[in-house]
């Protein structure tokens, strides 16, 4: 397989804390420090900064996999030959007036399989659960700038919703917009 190839990966959604074995939670935790460390994603509240080990995320995994439930929270997990490629969460919005929505968060692709089209596929797929299977009308996420994301959410048919000046501070001097992006399904 060359750097630039398209992959299809196999994506498995999962619905209760229960389908989650022990080898996927460490596998989630070990591509979400991976990830933090190639300088995407979010570090979980409770974390230090980077480098992250894959303890260092296990709790957030635990609460991550302990949450799913299949009308609230589902995880997608992008497999290719049976290894994680990439992983991503989609929730229901808890409050009434919201409920109609979900928030996809935790959008990670292995860094050695960026650009070759997983994220395009958890994107695709997210999509469709959450309208066909949660009944969900629209969903929204938010990004960090700077890191060309806005890009692929809307190769994906999501759009920018509002925006954050400032609202991340990676390092002091390194502050970067919060980027709200939405889509209605």
């Amino acid at each position: 397989m060359t750097s630039s190839e398209v992959v299809v990966p196999t994506v498995t959604q999962f619905i209760r804390p229960s389908q989650l074995t022990s080898d996927l939670r460490q596998s989630l935790a070990v591509c979400w420090a991976s990830v933090v460390n190639g300088g995407g994603a979010v570090i979980p509240a409770d974390c230090p900064l980077p480098p992250l080990t894959p303890a260092d995320v296990t709790g957030a995994v635990d609460r991550i996999a302990d949450g799913l439930a299949p009308e609230h929270s589902r995880l997608l997990v992008a497999t290719l030959d049976e290894d994680l490629a990439g992983w991503l969460l989609v929730r229901r919005e808890g409050h009434p007036l919201e409920a109609h929505c979900g928030v996809v968060n935790h959008v990670q692709t292995q860094v050695h399989l960026r650009r070759r089209g997983v994220g395009s596929v958890l994107m695709r797929r997210v999509a469709q659960i959450a309208r066909e299977e949660m009944g969900l009308e629209r969903l929204k996420l938010s990004v960090r700038a700077g890191l060309a994301l806005e890009d692929f959410y809307r190769a994906s048919g999501w759009c920018e919703v509002g925006r954050w000046p400032g609202a991340l501070r990676l390092a002091p001097g390194d502050d970067r917009d919060e980027v709200l992006m939405g889509l209605a399904l």
